[in-house]
């Protein structure tokens, strides 16, 4: 009967201790910030953070749903479908391509306003990544747009990175020839920045009850 009582036992712990080994999944939701334009998979952004995350033994997978050349709206659009049922998580990252396109930031932050309210419709939580309008276009679309982030962040209470390419948007040795995108060293440089947030925000969402 001791026997029994210790196997069941044995069963019952190891079951357990496998549940709390189980990782967080979370997608990483954006557009070529995201996707990793021009770069090998293994390098982008979603591909380092969770490596970077596993390595400091945070049990996590972070799909990537980036999309080189998605808008807020075509981000809405796809959403639904992007991520998936099971998803405990998002990493939101979307705008950039709507600054530079001269979008009025009114429709970016009702779209990014529409995203956050279907996931959190789905009991998915969300990291909120801003960005900066690009310095041409000029002071009045800055005013505008660069409030809509922790604006957005405040109103639905959310996890909060600033800006994507702080460390990197201001060093040609960290980007592309185009001067837009990270290479590979940036995004090096973009998860060294971003990993305690992330880290936080996959702390909150096991944490949070079921």
């Amino acid at each position: 009967m001791l026997l029994h009582f210790a196997v069941i036992a044995g069963g019952v712990l190891a079951s357990g201790l496998s549940v709390a080994a189980e990782p967080v999944p979370l997608v990483g939701f954006g557009d070529s910030l995201m996707a990793g334009y021009q770069l090998p998979q293994e390098d982008a952004l979603p591909v380092r953070l969770e490596k970077a995350l596993v390595a400091e033994g945070v049990e996590v997978t972070i799909a990537n749903a980036g999309v080189s050349g998605d808008t807020s709206a075509a981000g809405l659009a796809r959403v639904d479908w992007s991520v998936p049922d099971g998803t405990k998580g998002v990493i939101l990252e979307l705008g950039a391509n709507d600054a530079l396109r001269g979008i009025a930031p009114e429709e970016t932050e009702r779209n990014l306003d529409a995203i956050i309210g279907r996931l959190k419709d789905r009991g998915i939580a969300v990291l909120l990544v801003g960005m900066l309008a690009p310095p041409n276009m000029g002071a009045d679309y800055a005013a505008r747009f660069n409030p809509i982030y922790p604006k957005l962040a405040e109103r639905h209470g959310l996890a909060f990175y600033p800006f994507i390419l702080d460390g990197v948007v201001t060093r040609s040795e960290l980007q592309l020839e185009d001067g837009m995108h990270p290479n590979a060293d940036g995004i090096a440089i973009m998860v060294e920045r971003m990993l305690p947030v992330v880290r936080d925000f996959v702390k909150t969402v096991r944490d949070t009850p079921k």
